[in-house]
């Protein structure tokens, strides 16, 4: 496998990240460096891991797995996207800002966008390609993509406001729903 297709490999394995930074970004909580660098390196950090889980795991729980990752990552998305698109709407009874780069909420993200990361992983091992720079590949790629996701969030959050709550949130749920539907489709 030549670095061109571990590349087009890892920015399409990105994308979905892309989309939750521009929501999180465009919902207001992640300004500054610090909330920024942690969102886009658990991203990408995440991205990195699964893929080894993946290769290192193989067909013994493949198969475990392949029937529920679909419903994990859209439960997940659909759970922290709700929880934007109510804080969009009721800002009043979420005074502070739902940080999404700090606890649960960034480990829920985290898992929910490198999900189908192990089932690259797994691929990769069964046509015996060794894991390792692929992974750290899709792992620097991701955390740079979801930096520019967010920066470009927070740009439209600063232009839009609460809007862009609502509107991240729905971005989330809406990826939650393409990801359960193409398992259930394909």
């Amino acid at each position: 496998m030549n670095f061109l297709e571990v590349l087009l490999i890892a920015l399409g394995m990105a994308m979905d990240a892309f989309a939750v930074c521009l929501g999180a970004g465009a919902q207001g909580g992640t300004f500054g460096r610090r909330p920024t660098f942690r969102l886009a390196f658990h991203f990408g950090l995440f991205q990195f891991l699964m893929p080894v889980f993946g290769w290192f795991a193989g067909a013994t729980i493949e198969r475990y797995i392949a029937i529920y990752d679909h419903w994990i990552a859209f439960g997940l998305l659909v759970f922290v996207g709700g929880r934007m698109v109510w804080s969009g709407f009721h800002p009043q009874e979420e005074a502070q800002k739902n940080d999404p780069s700090r606890g649960w909420t960034l480990v829920l993200l985290s898992i929910a966008v490198s999900i189908d990361a192990l089932a690259v992983g797994l691929s990769l091992g069964i046509i015996g390609v060794t894991i390792w720079a692929p992974a750290v590949v899709i792992g620097i790629v991701t955390g740079l993509v979801s930096w520019l996701g967010l920066r470009l969030g927070n740009k439209l959050g600063e232009k839009f406001g609460k809007r862009m709550e609502i509107v991240g949130g729905c971005i989330l749920i809406l990826l939650g729903v393409r990801i359960l539907l193409g398992h259930i489709l394909a």
